[in-house]
């Protein structure tokens, strides 16, 4: 008799429990009223625990923006962030002076190496109508060799995102968005000294949508990579003989092909998977290191340094109302969308 594929169901938690390479994983939906002339929501924010709010209340939260939702102005040493942002806009700007607006199927990919600051802000441009938002956050870990290089980000638009179709025998679709790995079709690689970059690490990050009734065959990659499936909207799935509610966590045998039934709703799903680094992990808030050590001079770096210190106006930068999609690069260069 064959070994099962699946190592572990669990439920998931604020954030999502996540394997080497990976460090962190959440997922943010929130459901943003129309807009006002400042880019926040046009509701009162009475009630909130402003600077702080995390709790859903009239469908949404602020996060730590004040004004704007989001996250200013804030520190990061020794990792990457993937922000995937499937609805609504984000806002960035960093202490290297790079900015950005992106979103609606963008992916910005940070690598922070020796230190950045960067916010993210999500702008509610929409006066006349909702502004809904959703967007995933993944932190992937840099192996020491490259935990002190120079910060840098990309941009991987929804234009250029490799977007995967596959159909039934009874014609049901499933359809993947690729921000790293492949399946047939190439996506633009990762940064340089990601993890990801090299593809003997066999890093993946596949968002997943599975038609009602729909059976998806999930691809064996190679043994020994720490693989993950996150089932964040929808009813029910059936992988082998188990039957799987909705918010939970499937940790799967890398090596084996995954036979995923779906139940009669659309089922949402994000695949991570990767080689681990296998290196000593500390981690203290913003910064990630390999030792107490180096973690407490990351500390100390931040509070002598600033990374650079903060080159704009204000900690919780927007781009204003009529900005397209953009980004200006720590390097100067400039990609403009629309």
């Amino acid at each position: 008799m064959s070994q099962s594929a699946i190592k572990n169901i669990y439920k998931l938690g604020f954030p999502w429990e996540t394997e080497d390479p990976f460090l962190f994983s959440v997922h943010h939906e929130d459901f943003y009223p129309k807009g006002n002339e400042n880019l926040g929501p046009i509701t009162s924010l009475e009630g909130r625990r402003m600077g702080n709010d995390f709790t859903v209340k009239d469908g949404f939260r602020m996060y730590h923006g004040q004004t704007v939702p989001g996250f200013p102005a804030h520190p990061h040493r020794g990792f990457e962030t993937v922000t995937v942002v499937r609805k609504g806009l984000v806002d960035h700007a960093d202490s290297a002076g790079g900015a950005g607006r992106y979103g609606n199927g963008d992916v910005q990919w940070m690598t922070a190496g020796k230190g950045l600051q960067h916010s993210e802000m999500f702008p509610l441009l929409n006066q006349d109508k909702e502004n809904p938002f959703e967007l995933f956050q993944i932190w992937i870990n840099l192996p020491a060799a490259n935990k002190f290089v120079e910060p840098t980000f990309k941009m991987i638009w929804s234009e250029q995102q490799a977007k995967e179709e596959f159909i039934d025998s009874n014609g049901n679709k499933t359809k993947i968005e690729v921000v790293a790995g492949r399946i047939n079709k190439n996506t633009p690689p990762p940064p340089p000294n990601s993890w990801a970059q090299n593809p003997d690490n066999h890093v993946a990050i596949w968002n997943i949508k599975i038609e009602a009734n729909g059976e998806f065959k999930l691809p064996k990659a190679v043994a020994g990579l720490n693989r993950n499936l996150y089932f964040y909207k929808g009813d029910t799935l059936q992988i082998e003989n188990e039957k799987i509610d909705v918010y939970k966590g499937i940790k799967l045998d890398s090596n084996q092909d995954v036979v995923i039934q779906n139940g009669n709703t659309a089922a949402h799903l994000v695949l991570l998977q990767g080689k681990p680094i296998g290196e000593p992990v500390v981690r203290y808030g913003p910064f990630v290191m390999n030792s107490n050590e180096e973690v407490e001079q990351a500390m100390k770096d931040y509070q002598n340094t600033q990374f650079g210190g903060w080159p704009w106006e204000r900690t919780d930068k927007n781009h204003g109302p009529t900005k397209g999609r953009f980004a200006k690069h720590i390097d100067g260069e400039l990609e403009e969308k629309n």
